[in-house]
């Protein structure tokens, strides 16, 4: 039995066009794993603290020496990890803002990204992912075009960090999928439906085995 962990960023509810690719990845997953198990992790929702000493402290004592209240600040951090060790494929959807990703989604890599149970330092130096044999589809909704060839493709950060931080925990097999130019559905120029319909082939292509 396959187990796909989906996490929603956006805060747009409703009217999002990552959630509407990603409800669409989802159905098409469901079609294809008629015994699959889906977590559902919703950053939008999720009270997700910025990591701070504290915690720094916290993940840095051994687990055997922490304290109650080291444990509490780090019980979020694990929850996060349990999700991410128990699903066999990821699906993250995600406007970008500024160029990149959003705070809240930061603070989730932030309290995901810890030695010792998803990246370890080998021996010699270099880190190894521990979440291997997994893979992720990051679908993208974006104000710009960032496509290869487009004229700001080269200011877009989110894509290349979210690669390089998948592959720090061992995660390679990463597929993007992008929505440019969601300005036209803010603006009304453009019906949702309409906007996400030349992506719908894709998306259905990334859900299947």
């Amino acid at each position: 039995m396959s187990t796909l962990l989906k996490i929603d960023v956006s805060s747009r509810g409703d009217r999002s066009i990552s959630r509407k690719l990603s409800s669409l990845f989802l159905e098409r997953w469901r079609q294809v794993h008629a015994d699959g198990k889906v977590i559902e992790r919703d950053i939008a929702t999720t009270d997700l603290p910025f990591v701070e000493f504290p915690w720094i402290t916290a993940n840095l004592t051994k687990s055997s020496a922490r304290t109650e209240e080291q444990e509490s600040l780090l019980k979020l951090s694990d929850d996060l990890i349990a999700e991410l060790q128990q699903a066999d494929e990821y699906l993250i959807a995600t406007p970008m803002y500024n160029y990149g990703i959003p705070a809240k989604l930061k603070a989730y890599v932030d309290h995901i990204v810890r030695a010792g149970l998803t990246f370890k330092m080998n021996a010699d130096g270099s880190y190894a992912g521990l979440l291997s044999g997994k893979k992720a589809t990051v679908i993208i909704a974006s104000a710009g075009e960032y496509i290869p060839g487009a004229p700001a493709e080269g200011m877009d950060t989110l894509k290349p960090y979210l690669r390089e931080i998948l592959g720090y925990i061992g995660v390679t097999e990463v597929t993007f999928i992008q929505s440019g130019s969601t300005w036209k559905v803010d603006s009304g120029s453009e019906q949702a439906d309409e906007h996400i319909a030349p992506l719908k082939a894709q998306v259905k292509l990334a859900a299947s085995p």
